[in-house]
């Protein structure tokens, strides 16, 4: 029997079949540097692929992908390797097969062949036909070492894909396994939905179609559904990524646990995948815990996922995204930590990135990014976002005022905002124009917080526009609202805020604090009012830098105001005075921790040292919380 028929009668059996799960996170956590050429270690370092396709064959792997992913001429060239394209994909397949025969293991060899590494016209300069090439070349290397499949992967542009698929055909009578990667928004980078990708990818002639790598196993649970909705005569494969990476200590980790995958596992059976593997962040133990689940084994106490009615299939594929970092933080009862950063006033980013990944290493969760803070002229906050996402992997909360904007402003930020990713906002008034840089600019707005809220929480993130027509999908925005413990009139403070949290708030940011028992108290009218608040309050921290300081914000910021007990605490500090500005915000902080669900840190002038201080200090006297 050919491997091919082999292959087929697998496929035809029903049963799910194994594959196997990261290769290049696992390298890396062998010490590669990402910005090393994973491909050619099958010539310099054949000992390490060996034993990662080992270990992934005695998990219970039943197809096994060879270390070629990006083993194609325009991704080699960038390491001067492309003259090299068809010795290093032979080297990945010989070391696929000493696998199996080392470990007796019955399992196939699938090709990897991903992205070309370059965009094909029209939104790049490769021609189509030149895109075959490149495909064809390593594909024929591939069939020619001895693959038994192809598994073109990661892909992003549909029609690149489309034509990897017509030079297998080409090539030989290799199946394909021909998988699509999507954004936080469900999408793939050029904006195709799953149902467009399923399509596509069944009439050129794909053997299984399917998703991997994007988010973690719950986003390709929805992918999967509405691809085989889409085309349900087709055959499906599954392997997504443990989960959204983060930054932990300068290294890049994955949250999701094997008994998590064991469960999804169970769920992408139920809904008709065929192939069921990992990416970024799997390993061997994602991979046996599969295959025990495969197997009926009873793996954890967590609750196997279920799919057996529309309900529960309704439940798991809501909405178009999970839950954010901080949303499930704080849902989960866990402290969180927050400090805020001012964009820059020009193009250099370098500094704010440095100083957002000191806050990562101290333990920080997530980064506010005020936007044009005292009205005056900064960098767009959304591109500082996405920046501090995107280069540090660290969430972020996009400050969004309502002040200056019309509602067709609104709406079309909102829109961009989420585009990036950037899921978490926090609704303020927002700083008077005439305050700042350019004090004739208009200061019009159309909409206060509480009704930019209720526009969010009840008109977009349900798919609606602000007149009610659809705007294509739903966002999944995670929204703050503001509170001002200081201020003069409570009564007025807390009504507002009543107003916030029935128009939808998530949670609520405080103004800087420096009398604790102020929050208190405003805690208190409110729920002598309206009961408990009922979403997470993280109060406002602002360590002071200096008496200078300390007065001008008394005597010249709204909202602020510092007992003088504390100036003169600043003021006899002296040359430490920073110092004891931390000192402050650590038992302002330690009074407070029972009754908020964390804190929002303020450094003053960009001093994230002192944030990160705080941070330190904090993390290690957190209260645990009841979840909401």
């Amino acid at each position: 029997m050919s491997n091919r028929v082999k292959f087929l009668d697998w496929l035809a059996s029903g049963k799910p079949i194994l594959a196997d799960g990261a290769m290049g996170t696992r390298l890396h956590a062998q010490g590669i540097p990402f910005d090393a050429c994973f491909d050619e270690l099958n010539l310099s370092r054949p000992d390490l692929i060996l034993d990662i396709h080992r270990e992934y064959l005695e998990a219970g792997a039943r197809i096994i992908e060879t270390n070629t992913f990006g083993a194609n001429q325009h991704k080699l060239s960038s390491h001067g390797l492309e003259h090299q394209v068809a010795e290093i994909n032979a080297a990945g397949v010989a070391l696929a097969k000493q696998a199996i025969e080392e470990t007796g293991a019955d399992a196939l060899i699938a090709g990897s062949v991903g992205p070309l590494g370059v965009r094909m016209a029209p939104f790049g300069r490769v021609k189509p036909e030149e895109a075959y090439e490149a495909f064809k070349e390593q594909i024929t290397a591939l069939e020619q070492a001895g693959a038994d499949l192809v598994s073109l992967e990661t892909q992003s542009d549909l029609f690149e894909l489309r034509e990897g698929i017509q030079a297998t055909k080409v090539v030989g009578d290799l199946p394909i396994i021909a998988s699509v990667t999507f954004t936080r928004d469900d999408r793939t980078l050029l904006g195709d939905t799953p149902a467009q990708a399923a399509k596509l990818l069944w009439e050129a002639g794909a053997d299984v179609i399917g998703a991997n790598c994007s988010g973690g196993p719950a986003q390709l649970l929805r992918v999967l559904q509405a691809m085989r909705r889409a085309m349900p005569e087709a055959k499906f494969s599954v392997m997504p990524n443990a989960g959204w990476p983060e930054q932990v200590g300068g290294r890049i980790m994955y949250p999701a646990t094997a008994d998590y995958f064991a469960d999804y596992a169970r769920a992408y059976t139920q809904v008709g995948a065929s192939i069921i593997g990992g990416c970024c962040g799997t390993t061997a133990e994602h991979i046996a815990h599969m295959r025990a689940a495969f197997e009926g084994a009873k793996l954890s106490q967590v609750s196997a996922i279920s799919v057996d009615t529309d309900e529960d299939l309704e439940k798991l594929t809501a909405g178009q995204l999970g839950p954010t970092f901080l949303s499930s933080k704080l849902g989960a009862g866990e402290f969180v930590l927050s400090v805020e950063v001012d964009p820059p006033r020009g193009l250099s980013v370098e500094k704010l990135l440095a100083g957002a990944r000191l806050l990562a290493d101290a333990g920080t969760d997530v980064i506010n990014v005020a936007d044009s803070p005292m009205a005056r002229l900064r960098m767009s906050p959304w591109a500082v976002c996405h920046l501090i996402q995107d280069e540090i992997g660290l969430e972020t909360v996009l400050h969004f005022p309502t002040r200056g904007r019309n509602l067709l402003r609104v709406q079309g930020d909102l829109l961009a905002a989420h585009a990036m990713g950037v899921r978490n906002i926090f609704v303020v008034m927002g700083d008077p124009t005439s305050i700042g840089d350019y004090p004739e600019a208009t200061d019009n707005y159309d909409v206060v917080p509480s009704g930019l809220i209720k526009l969010v929480k009840h008109g977009f993130n349900a798919g609606l526009d602000h007149h009610g027509d659809e705007i294509g999908e739903a966002t999944s925005f995670y929204v703050g609202c503001a509170l001002n413990p200081e201020a003069a009139n409570v009564e007025q403070e807390i009504r507002v805020l009543r107003r916030k949290i029935e128009a939808g708030a998530d949670f609520v940011l405080t103004q800087p604090v420096f009398e604790p028992e102020r929050v208190e108290q405003t805690i208190s009218a409110y729920e002598e009012q309206y009961g408990p608040i009922g979403i997470p309050v993280l109060v406002g921290i602002l360590p002071l830098y200096g008496i200078k300081h300390a007065r001008f914000l008394h005597n010249e910021v709204p909202g602020i105001s510092i007992p003088e007990a504390i100036q003169k605490r600043v003021s006899a500090a002296g040359d430490r005075a920073p110092q004891a500005g931390i000192s402050i915000a650590v038992e302002i902080l330690d009074r407070l921790k029972d009754n908020v669900a964390g804190a929002y840190l303020m450094p003053p002038f960009s001093r994230y040292d002192m944030a990160a201080e705080i941070i330190e200090s904090v993390a290690e006297r957190a209260p645990a919380r009841e979840p909401k």
